[in-house]
């Protein structure tokens, strides 16, 4: 993987409003590494140092309920910045954030990052908008959980795609992920997971492409109103 230079950092939407100065701030002394798939990255309670930018790859943010059954609050792609709580209030970190795939993250410091939301209020509404769609997104997914299996994991299934592309595209490929996760993802037991998914094969919704999966056929999606 290349190193993130300050073009690829301005055509991440978070960063896209800044001007050159401020992006070498935010890239002072930054590091990068790389974790393999079920790596944890952060663990909820842990004191925060660094900012974290996802350059490549896919990862969840996850809890577990008072039982010990796991919960995966969101899903994080190329562009995501988590970790930035810090910057705003100085807490423990609220969640683990596990690889779920291969990838390449890059770690910011928090003083310029805190530094550039108080001076730069471009730079703040564009934090305050990444949060709220993530807020919408976790919102739309516990309301479905009530819902059919069916519905669940086509959710699960857009929602991954959306994550795995650059132009938050439901038909892009999503990467080869054990069923576990996907069933995680959706809130269904593994088997019920199985069993959905193979019909959805069967029905020619799902396709195997590449070793992974993609969304075929987006109808079904928009009957069920999970796509416009």
């Amino acid at each position: 993987m290349t190193s993130l230079d300050r073009n690829q950092l301005q055509q991440m939407i978070l960063f896209s409003e800044l001007e050159e100065s401020h992006l070498d701030l935010l890239l002072d002394r930054h590091r990068e590494t790389g974790y393999q798939a079920e790596q944890v990255i952060v663990m909820e309670q842990d004191w925060g140092e660094s900012i974290f930018l996802l350059h490549h790859g896919l990862a969840k943010v996850r809890t577990y309920t008072a039982d010990g059954d796991e919960v995966v609050m969101s899903l994080l792609g190329a562009g995501d910045v988590f970790g930035e709580m810090v910057a705003l209030d100085g807490s423990v970190r609220s969640a683990d954030v596990v690889a779920l795939t291969p990838l390449q993250l890059v770690k910011l410091r928090v003083p310029p990052f805190k530094s550039l939301l108080q001076e730069n209020t471009v730079f703040a509404l564009a934090l305050a908008r990444l949060q709220v769609s993530r807020l919408r997104d976790l919102n739309r997914r516990f309301a479905l959980q009530t819902g059919d299996a069916t519905t669940r994991l086509l959710d699960a299934l857009a929602y991954l795609a959306r994550k795995s592309s650059v132009s938050n595209d439901p038909q892009a490929l999503i990467p080869a992920l054990p069923q576990r996760e996907l069933a995680l993802l959706a809130g269904l037991a593994r088997e019920t997971a199985s069993r959905t998914l193979s019909k959805l094969r069967a029905r020619g919704t799902v396709s195997e492409l590449d070793g992974g999966l993609k969304l075929a056929d987006l109808q079904p999606l928009r009957k069920r109103g999970l796509i416009d």
